[in-house]
């Protein structure tokens, strides 16, 4: 989430204010921002996903539902439409305005840059905030006192899974090195104009997504994890952040007429929801075995990557259409919003995880306490970016 002032996942997508930023563009990143808070909310309350911190409430009557399998198909559906797209939009955003600051900065400055920008924030999470994250909220490293257990992580070399949030920001970093690389050895995008993108583009494009993405997962389950990244996750990730260096170079942000995007998300999405039907009720989800949708040579992990495929491209399409019309002005809270962006996505676990503490006795089903922590965890995430990471010395970087 123009050039960065890049705050990383702000800072890897931040345009520099000027009469020419895309406003549009700073309200999805801090829009984008938020959904990742509301994705580490679900994770504290739903029976899916990894998060440090759980408070997973009995689902059924105790929890004020129905029934349980309502709660998990909320969840289920959520967090899967939002793993999807959120983070996919980020990376390409990133690359748009990635090709920007190389062509101004060149190599050296381009690289000096993102270590700055990116490196650094990242470094300070490893090494203090998801440390004491851990050891003091979470709880999840050991006992003998903090240093202690600092000092045992950083030798046997777990502090360097120890990213948490900021893995985008070690993968954008590890993107931008090697982006660098192409075009300092003389390579540049071609320029393709809006113009010039038809529909079967877009099915190219899906395509070539769900095939790379199944093709991972053949081999490597969809969780597993590796420095903290998901590697089958990263087809998706590395084709969105070229899409959006290609899309800088032919003015794609503010060149593809809306009709176009509306129709080609409309098709893409209205698609992606019979094949979800079909995924959940045969591909054994109803039946509480999900194995088959983490990956493997079989027609469910290929209709699941098809289906994710379907729905990064389809919302992304919408994204820029709806942003870009109706929202492509900042007032003073829209503002304020987007310049603590990066802030929010830095320091916001220990601010989630305590808010979560102090909601734990609150008598909720685990839909609306979910919503709720985010609501909280947002409110006090960006009031602590604002009025203190941004007043400290670490303003510099975030």
């Amino acid at each position: 989430m123009t050039d960065l002032p890049l705050q990383a996942t702000a800072a890897a997508v931040t345009p520099a204010r000027s009469a020419t930023r895309l406003l549009f563009i700073d309200n999805i990143r801090w829009s984008m921002i938020i959904l990742v808070l509301s994705m580490h909310a679900s994770d504290t309350y739903s029976p899916f996903g990894n998060w440090y911190y759980v408070d997973r409430p009995k689902t059924g009557l105790e929890s004020g539902l129905n029934s349980g399998l309502g709660t998990e198909i909320f969840f289920a559906v959520y967090q899967s439409v939002l793993q999807a797209f959120f983070m996919a939009v980020l990376f390409f955003i990133a690359g748009y305005f990635s090709a920007d600051a190389y062509d101004r900065k060149g190599f050296s400055t381009f690289i000096r840059d993102r270590l700055v920008r990116l490196g650094l924030p990242t470094l300070l999470y490893m090494l203090v905030i998801g440390p004491l994250t851990q050891y003091f909220l979470s709880r999840t490293w050991g006992s003998g006192g903090f240093v202690h257990q600092w000092l045992v992580h950083l030798k046997d070399g777990q502090l360097l899974s120890e990213t948490g949030p900021m893995w985008f920001c070690a993968a954008l970093l590890m993107f931008s090195f090697l982006y660098g690389l192409v075009r300092r050895s003389g390579w540049t995008e071609p320029r393709l104009e809006p113009g010039r993108i038809r529909g079967t583009t877009v099915v190219i494009f899906v395509a070539a997504m769900a095939a790379s993405t199944f093709l991972v997962r053949t081999g490597i389950s969809e969780g597993a994890s590796v420095l903290n990244m998901h590697p089958g996750d990263f087809p998706q990730y590395i084709l969105m952040y070229a899409a959006g260096a290609l899309g800088f170079r032919g003015h794609w942000l503010d060149g593809l007429p809306d009709r176009f995007c509306v129709r080609w998300a409309s098709i893409a999405l209205s698609l992606s929801v019979p094949l979800f039907a079909a995924l959940l009720l045969l591909g054994g989800g109803l039946q509480g075995d999900t194995s088959a949708y983490s990956g493997g040579f079989n027609p469910v992990s290929a209709g699941k990557c098809l289906w994710e495929a379907l729905v990064c491209v389809g919302i992304g399409l919408l994204l820029l259409a709806v942003y870009r019309r109706h929202f492509n002005t900042q007032g003073p809270l829209a503002r304020r919003l987007s310049d603590n962006a990066f802030g929010v996505y830095l320091i916001h676990p220990p601010i989630l995880i305590g808010s979560a503490m102090l909601l734990h006795s609150l008598v909720l089903n685990a839909i609306a306490k979910a919503m709720l922590l985010t609501a909280v965890a947002a409110i006090g995430s960006f009031a602590a970016s604002a009025f203190i990471l941004r007043k400290s010395p670490l303003r510099a970087i975030v």
